[in-house]
């Protein structure tokens, strides 16, 4: 069972890295250290990005016309 833990947090950590979402990273590696999983690339890195507090998306929608 917890190797099907193990194995959605890293790929969700992995979707997080991808997108540049330190903390939440951060988070999954905490996770993953609570149940007994230590790797090489886990470890504690700080970057000089300024992150924003919330996901946004890319896409603005424009206001509907009132007919």
């Amino acid at each position: 069972m917890t190797s099907k833990q193990i194995n959605a947090l890293l790929v969700e950590r992995l979707g997080y890295e991808r997108r540049g979402l330190t903390d939440r990273v951060a988070m999954v590696d905490a996770a993953l250290r609570e149940l007994g999983y230590d790797h090489k690339y886990m470890a504690e890195t700080e970057t000089a990005a300024i992150e924003p507090a919330a996901e946004q998306t890319s896409i603005r929608r424009g206001k509907k016309k009132k007919i």
